[in-house]
């Protein structure tokens, strides 16, 4: 990972070798400049993504990927673009795919395809609770880090909520022919939650016995087979194993084992650890040394904490703005971003009093403000208005800050009054000014100069 002299940088990023292409673009192996942690950046051909009409495929996988902070699940760092290219920086995993590991040893102890199973269905699980169902779970789309955990990606194919039709069903048929479901292949509609399950019960059977357990040259014979559950579980594995795989494969989706049922089951529950989801406010992932900083009740004295770098301006640009392309809410409702000339403590100290003067609590933490609960009082004495936001400042250079407020949940109307007071009150401008201002112009040159 070491930096060749004169190596080409993305924003705090170094770029270094390909990991892999594909029809749209590539993967690279990238590092943090500060910090020197590792991340793959997937970078995408704009053109050719909308030539091949998938551009939809790739709004899905991101919107997917922004939802999912899991141990399990393949993280999404951030997201950027320029006139051509799309910028995706995600965790890397460095242990290769599932079915590598599978195909090197032939087939898995029955103990270590054991734990694999629970941390995919730990991570399957968490996706269906946040409304997110795979479809096309397989061992290639299930990465191995390097101490043998394993990471769920590819979200392309997956579905949200609004992929769903009156009926509660999805009726997209998709996935790879040998993990499949029987219901999706009856093009009826089905349940995203239940195929997915079915797909993880064949990735176990491949992990235990090496085979796939629908198999044939002859695509008709193939689904055939799976419609009918037309397979055999070896005698030689353990009866628990033989039990579980039995009602995971089930044709009827039904009857099929669930998510429930699964975690009550003897042989699933053995040496069995649910991973802890990540906090959605898990942002740490960049790893800035902010060592020589001071901090006070959670703010630092210098609260500017962030270097803002030309990779996170390409995202907030109007002309490049990623909002429109990728989301269909309206992000304004979300995220809004100000600039401003005022000094960080100053943003920081008529952020809180607003907040304050609202009626809501405000805890200080890790360089950000969040509002955490209602508060009665004088302004807001029934309490109305639940809102849970975090406001943070990041410099952009000695005299320019860009102020950043996120809205988690709650009435959107109070989050736009506040948006507004603090604007009147900061003469702040909205970030559609950015680009006017010449040290952002500058460093918007310097990024789109090394491609």
């Amino acid at each position: 990972m070491a930096a060749s002299e004169g190596a080409m940088r993305m924003g705090k990023y170094e770029m270094g070798r390909t990991l892999g292409e594909g029809h749209f673009g590539k993967v690279r192996l990238a590092r943090h400049a500060d910090t020197g942690r590792a991340f793959a950046i997937k970078i995408l051909d704009r053109q050719r993504i909308l030539a091949m009409k998938i551009d939809e495929q790739i709004k899905t996988e991101i919107a997917t990927l922004k939802l999912l902070k899991h141990p399990n699940v393949v993280r999404l760092y951030e997201v950027a673009a320029s006139k051509t290219k799309i910028y995706m920086v995600l965790e890397y995993v460095n242990g290769g795919e599932l079915f590598e590991k599978i195909a090197l040893k032939g087939k898995l102890p029955e103990k270590e395809g054991r734990k694999l199973f629970q941390q995919l269905m730990d991570a399957v699980s968490y996706c269906h609770e946040r409304g997110v169902y795979h479809r096309d779970l397989k061992p290639e789309n299930v990465l191995v880090d390097a101490k043998g955990n394993i990471k769920v990606s590819d979200f392309g194919l997956s579905a949200l909520p609004q992929h769903q039709r009156k009926d509660g069903l999805l009726h997209t048929t998709c996935g790879s022919p040998n993990y499949i479901a029987p219901e999706v292949l009856l093009n009826k509609g089905y349940d995203g939650s239940m195929s997915d399950v079915w797909s993880c019960g064949v990735i176990l059977y491949v992990m235990l016995t090496g085979n796939l357990p629908f198999d044939d040259e002859n695509m008709v014979v193939l689904y055939q087979k799976i419609l009918k559950g037309d397979y055999r579980i070896p005698k030689w594995l353990s009866p628990g194993a033989q039990d579980i795989l039995r009602k995971l494969l089930d044709p009827n989706p039904i009857t099929r084992l669930g998510m429930d049922g699964l975690r009550e089951h003897d042989w699933f529950n053995q040496s069995y650890t649910p991973a802890v989801p990540f906090d959605d406010d898990d942002d740490n992932y960049v790893g800035d040394d902010n060592s020589h900083m001071t901090k006070h009740n959670g703010i630092p004295d210098n609260p500017a904490i962030n270097q803002m770098n030309a990779f996170q301006l390409i995202g907030m640009s109007s002309c490049l703005d990623l909002s429109g392309f990728f989301e269909k809410e309206d992000v304004s409702e979300r995220k809004t971003r100000f600039a401003s000339n005022y000094p960080p403590t100053y943003l920081f100290e008529k952020i809180e009093s607003n907040v304050i003067n609202m009626g809501f609590q405000v805890q200080k933490n890790n360089g950000k403000l969040k509002v955490i609960q209602e508060r009665k009082g004088p302004t807001n004495p029934r309490g109305h208005g639940s809102l849970l936001i975090s406001a943070e400042v990041f410099e952009i250079n000695e005299s320019l800050y860009v102020v950043e407020l996120k809205r988690s949940c709650g009435d959107c109307s109070l989050y736009r009054q506040l948006c507004a007071t603090l604007s009147d009150d900061l003469g702040i401008c909205k970030s559609q000014q950015l680009l006017k201002n010449d040290s952002i112009r500058q460093e918007l040159y310097r990024f789109n100069s090394s491609f």
